[in-house]
């Protein structure tokens, strides 16, 4: 069973899950400014955002600590649509990629998409589920508190099981609400 926001009575519409996270300038803001932003993408509703939480970076230690949450919610939009929407976001909210940022660096917004439904997607400039999502406690964690029964396609493993498992070492972890 899935914990994916339910559908309407409508078709075409996919569950999907978003990570979203920010390390400058007014951290709180620049989320709920893109969660705002998605829920007013056409044909698309947010059906829940997580609380926002204080951890470390990963990667590159020195930098600014991170505001990091999630969303989940449904869309009409394709998977690579959804991807192509949360970049402009990203780019509106003064994230710059490419050779100007430094891999783990510090940015003002990263939006990533988690899930899409049940697809496993694997092109050129996208891959759901998160290649990396399994692995880092800053997106487990507020997934599992908005999604925990969500099933992670591939990983025969929902969100709140896959959250556990990396549960035990919460010390970086802090509630920002």
């Amino acid at each position: 069973m899935s914990d994916a926001p339910h559908e309407p009575e409508c078709d075409g519409w996919q569950a999907f899950a978003v990570a979203m996270g920010s390390n400058l300038a007014d951290r709180a803001q620049l989320i709920s400014s893109a969660a705002a932003d998605i829920a007013a993408l056409p044909l698309t509703h947010v059906s829940a955002v997580s609380t926002f939480f204080d951890t470390e970076p990963v990667g590159k230690m020195d930098q600014p600590r991170f505001l990091n949450a999630a969303l989940i919610g449904l869309t009409t939009l394709t998977p690579h649509g959804l991807f192509a929407v949360l970049c402009d976001i990203e780019l509106r909210h003064g994230r710059t990629r490419g050779s100007q940022e430094a891999r783990w660096g510090p940015r003002t917004l990263d939006l990533d998409l988690l899930l899409y439904g049940t697809s496993i997607i694997n092109s050129h400039i996208l891959t759901v589920p998160h290649p990396r999502m399994l692995e880092r406690k800053f997106v487990l964690i507020p997934l599992a508190q908005i999604a925990p029964a969500w099933l992670v396609p591939g990983a025969d493993l929902t969100v709140a099981a896959a959250a556990a498992r990396l549960h035990h070492n919460l010390s970086s972890f802090t509630t920002d609400a």
